[in-house]
């Protein structure tokens, strides 16, 4: 009993197909996203109220909804960005349901979306990156409409691959800031916004499902990319060598496909996995006793070791969506394809 435990506080069940969840900052609220069966989006927001989960609002949009943010968002106005079906990009103000911004952002579905600049993390602009199955990762700021700021896609001829991750990393000053994504065929890239290149790439055989910075808002730490197959691969991204790019470890984290890799907000070394066959797991990193070596006068990084904390079933579909809470140590809401939301608590975080 000395290690953390993974508890299904509360579950609900609904008639529309869930696909992510979010907090709202700074609440006791949380938002899904999904679709309904006829093809038409759904956003309904739950509050936790003692021991009951009751329903604020329920709103339908146009299109099924994929994915959702509030990391560009400013903590006054909470605001959530959605990527849907038809390759829109919307931003919502939740306590009407209208739209405050909407683009044409790509021509097929968005896969994913991840922010920054918002919600006092991250140094810089408010800005919102999308990857679709078009192959292309853009990044968008809100204040201006229609056009992205950059746009990250092949070029005429080359061979475009469904881009199905994507998130922000190295926004510790103004200036810097770059946007790792993940592709159907294993590649991991991460791009410079700052001098629009190619900065680092490579590729980890599976699909990638989830790619994730350990934290957005300080200068690259680690990275986790999760893939088919039941591995995820971490990258200790603080060393670049040039030959041999940066040091990694892959663990085999579930018996079928890892949907996603989230980090603790409180605690940047411990993070959760979720898998194809409903089950979470949660991990810590312990980095070596020396994280960078050098080899004639090339400093080369030192992976670290991973400890497997504790794993939970909680359904029998893929787990899609999963959040930690800002706010509260060890509260998270979940969401899988049983269409079933469920609000879990870990104990124990404190003490690790």
């Amino acid at each position: 009993m000395e290690k953390p435990q993974i508890i299904s506080h509360m579950e609900k069940s609904v008639n529309y197909t869930l696909y992510d969840c979010k907090w709202i900052p700074r609440s006791a609220k949380f938002v899904t996203i999904g679709s309904h069966p006829r093809g038409t989006g759904a956003l309904h927001v739950y509050e936790i109220s003692h021991r009951d989960l009751i329903q604020l609002k329920v709103y339908e949009t146009p299109t099924s909804l994929k994915c959702g943010t509030f990391a560009a968002s400013s903590l006054q106005s909470r605001h959530l960005a959605t990527g849907d079906f038809k390759g829109q990009l919307y931003v919502w103000d939740l306590e009407n349901g209208k739209p405050v911004y909407q683009c044409d952002a790509h021509p097929e579905i968005i896969n994913a979306i991840d922010g920054v600049g918002g919600m006092g993390v991250g140094e810089g602009a408010p800005e919102l990156v999308t990857g679709s199955r078009d192959g292309a990762v853009k990044v968008w700021d809100v204040r201006q409409r229609d056009a992205p700021v950059a746009c990250m896609e092949p070029e005429d001829g080359e061979d475009r691959r469904d881009c199905w991750t994507v998130a922000f990393g190295d926004a510790y000053n103004s200036e810097e800031r770059c946007v790792c994504a993940g592709y159907d065929n294993g590649d991991v890239k991460m791009f410079d916004l700052r001098n629009m290149s190619v900065k680092w790439e490579t590729n980890i055989k599976n699909g990638v499902c989830s790619v994730e910075f350990d934290r957005k808002d300080i200068s690259m730490n680690k990275l986790v990319a999760s893939s088919l197959e039941g591995k995820f691969r971490v990258f200790d991204v603080r060393t670049h060598n040039s030959k041999t790019g940066f040091a990694s470890l892959e663990e085999k984290a579930h018996k079928s496909t890892v949907w996603l890799v989230k980090h603790l907000p409180q605690n940047r070394d411990i993070f959760m996995t979720t898998g194809g066959s409903g089950s979470l797991s949660l991990w810590k990193y312990d980095y070596p006793v020396k994280r960078v070596k050098v080899e004639d006068g090339v400093k080369t990084g030192v992976a670290g070791s991973l400890q497997y904390l504790q794993n939970a079933t909680l359904s029998t579909q893929p787990v899609c969506g999963m959040d930690w809470s800002p706010d509260k140590l060890g509260l998270a809401v979940c969401v899988a394809f049983d269409q079933a939301l469920r609000v879990i608590i870990v104990t124990k975080l404190n003490r690790i």
